[in-house]
């Protein structure tokens, strides 16, 4: 049931793996908890033949019938992800946002947003999911959904506009959702694919018109804002200081962006009144300062290296630029001082 290697996302500065489920591949090992689902590496269950359901990257469900020892660690998912509750309990994250999940809960995520699922164990329970790819990484991108999904055009335009336009993760859905649900998971568990028209294409298109009604009942608003190269520069730099280690190239941060270096630096140099580099140094630096004071076995240019300056010299340099003083007479001050 392990998967291949893991695919690694590096958008929005931070590392985040494709979700392998490795604690729950354990657990099924185990006996712990039952698992049926098709998938493309690198996530697990039966794996699906070439060219059936192009773009359906895992569908299935696990039943846990006690509290596990484990949690789905922070990944990123590398398409967008439904998951629907169907008994139980489970405690979802997202961002900075913890939700404790209720049976009949339906969740969506997008592939930039980071999720995590048990906190600190997933609780007993009955999860279903599907993860399509959509041919995204970034807010801004224009989605291309699999070819099998055949909405009419203006409802597959009209869905694509929610998922993009609004984030709200967690909804109530309705008995329809939950039908196709239950009816995706007997077809997983038979385990029939093959045809011209395998029945899970059938019931994922009714799933997502259904998906659409709710989107409709709920008067469910549209935001522009979301959507935006800008945004997608903003997602990046906001937690570029947690990975200020990278050896970061403007190229390197336009591309995880999904954008040319022009229209990057653009939008860098308007949120931020910096170029790319002025502001991942001003990070840098801002992280070695903590360092010097808190680390005092480190040597200056260890900490230099580990905050991505490429050499001591430069370090300094920058280091001088922004507090006026080399880095060893900034640690002698403030270690003299605690």
């Amino acid at each position: 049931m392990r998967g291949a290697a893991t695919p690694i996302f590096r958008d929005h500065s931070k590392t985040y793996r494709a979700d392998s489920c490795e604690p729950l591949v354990d657990a099924v090992d185990k006996g712990d908890l039952q698992l049926s689902a098709f998938a493309r590496e690198p996530y697990p269950g039966t794996k699906l033949p070439k060219g059936i359901l192009p773009g359906l990257l895992s569908v299935g469900y696990w039943d846990a019938i006690k509290e596990q020892e484990w949690s789905l660690p922070w990944h990123r998912n590398e398409g967008i992800e439904l998951t629907w509750l169907e008994t139980g309990s489970l405690t979802f994250l997202l961002g900075e946002e913890e939700y404790i999940l209720k049976p009949g809960d339906l969740t969506i995520t997008r592939p930039w947003q980071p999720l995590k699922v048990g906190n600190p164990n997933v609780g007993a329970g009955r999860l279903h999911w599907i993860i399509l790819d959509v041919g995204v990484s970034q807010p801004h991108q224009d989605w291309s959904w699999p070819p099998w999904l055949i909405l009419g055009e203006e409802d597959m335009q009209e869905l694509t506009a929610y998922l993009r336009g609004n984030e709200k993760p967690v909804w109530e859905s309705d008995k329809e959702i939950a039908g196709c649900f239950r009816k995706i998971a007997e077809t997983v568990s038979s385990g029939e694919i093959n045809g011209k028209t395998p029945r899970i294409s059938v019931y994922t298109n009714e799933l997502f018109l259904h998906l659409l009604d709710m989107f409709h009942k709920h008067q469910t608003a549209v935001y522009s804002s979301l959507t935006t190269a800008r945004r997608s520069t903003n997602l990046f730099l906001d937690t570029l200081e947690s990975n200020v280690g990278e050896m970061w190239t403007v190229e390197d941060m336009a591309s995880n962006c999904g954008l040319g270096v022009t229209r990057f630096v653009h939008y860098c140099k308007e949120i931020t009144n910096q170029t790319p580099l002025q502001y991942l140094n001003r990070l840098r630096v801002k992280k070695a300062a903590v360092s010097l004071v808190e680390d005092r076995d480190k040597s200056v240019t260890d900490i230099a290296f580990e905050h991505g300056f490429s050499s001591s010299q430069y370090f300094a340099t920058v280091f001088k630029r922004h507090f006026h003083c080399s880095p060893r007479e900034y640690r002698k001050k403030y270690v003299n001082s605690c």
